[in-house]
This record gives C-alpha cells, structure tokens and sequence, in this order.
C-alpha cells in the first residue's frame, strides 16, 4: 500500500554556500521514477525554528501524512545519520526576574517512536546518532516531536542529517536514504 510521506529541508544559511546538502538530496529523490511512495516535499525551509516549526507542522494537519522525514545538512558528518533524540533548553523559572540563572533552564528530550536500529538496517553507511546539533535542526525536530504527541497523532516522524554531497558519494546515500523511506513505511 502506498504511503503519504512528508519530507522536509532547509535553505542555506551561510552566504558561501551553493546549496544545501539536505535540500539536494530531496530534489535527487523527487527524479526518481521507481519510488512507489507518495513524496510530498517541503523544501528550503527558512532557518529559523518558529517559522520552519509553523509550516512543518501546518503541513502536517493539512496532508495528515502517514510518515514525516525531516533533514537537515550536516557538513561535518560523511554518513546519512539518523537521530534518535532532540533536546532543547526549556524555561523551568517561576518568574521572569529569574530568567537569567543557568539553573532554570532544564534540557527537554523527546525520542522519536521510530525503532531507528531497525530502520537503519541493511543500510550501507547509515549512523544512528543522539546529537541533533543545538542548530535549527534539533528545534524543528523537538518541536515536530512535542506536536505529535501533544496531539496524539500516531505519525512517526525522524530527522535525517546529510553529509554534502558530490560525485563519489551522491548514489550511495541516495540508495541509503530510498531504504530508509521503504524501511519506515514498513512500520
């Protein structure tokens, strides 16, 4: 059976860059004939996580997708990696005179509902990791994760970071990220 995917990417944000790895990845898949999956694209979401949160998440009550795929680029890995976690600082203070102490602000986890040990396997290069970044890419996750559950929407929803990509490493992440949509449409 078919499955409704939402996939997401970023613009870039820095005025060298070209492209955005995560958002070249997803217009590689969209030339894709074999996919058998209906692909929604996102793409070249600002990076800003109030905004990037806002249009994921009214895209999500609008498709009311069976799967959310979230990506962001990752220069600095050479693997597809998957995250399980997204933390982020939230405000624990009583009153706002307050605010300024470290101690009032606590980490927030949340995990995805993802099995990703199995989602990533049969995956040639694919890392699991528990570091979403402290960037726009863990704020869209957590806030992506906090609205699922908030909702009680039983849509499964992971964040996928790419390395840049070029010549030698293009097909093979490809083939790891196409194994990765028909793994989780699996679940």
């Amino acid at each position: 059976m078919q499955k409704k995917i939402l996939l997401t990417s970023f613009d870039t944000w820095l005025s060298e860059q070209q492209s955005n790895s995560a958002d070249d990845l997803l217009l590689e898949l969209a030339k894709m004939a074999s996919i058998y999956h209906d692909l929604t694209f996102l793409r070249r979401l600002p990076v800003d996580v109030a905004v990037a949160s806002s249009r994921v998440i009214t895209k999500i009550n609008e498709l009311q997708p069976d799967y959310v795929i979230c990506c962001g680029m990752a220069a600095s890995r050479k693997n597809l990696s998957v995250e399980v976690v997204a933390s982020i600082m939230s405000v624990q203070a009583t009153d706002i005179a307050s605010l300024d102490c470290a101690e009032n602000f606590l980490p927030t986890t949340l995990q995805s509902t993802v099995d990703v040990e199995q989602l990533v396997a049969g995956t040639a290069a694919v890392e699991i990791s528990y570091d979403c970044g402290k960037f726009v890419c863990e704020g869209l996750y957590h806030s992506v994760l906090d609205y699922l559950s908030q909702s009680q929407l039983p849509i499964p929803c992971i964040f996928v970071h790419v390395p840049i990509l070029n010549q030698e490493n293009l097909i093979d992440i490809l083939a790891d990220f196409v194994l990765i949509i028909n793994q989780l449409a699996l679940i």
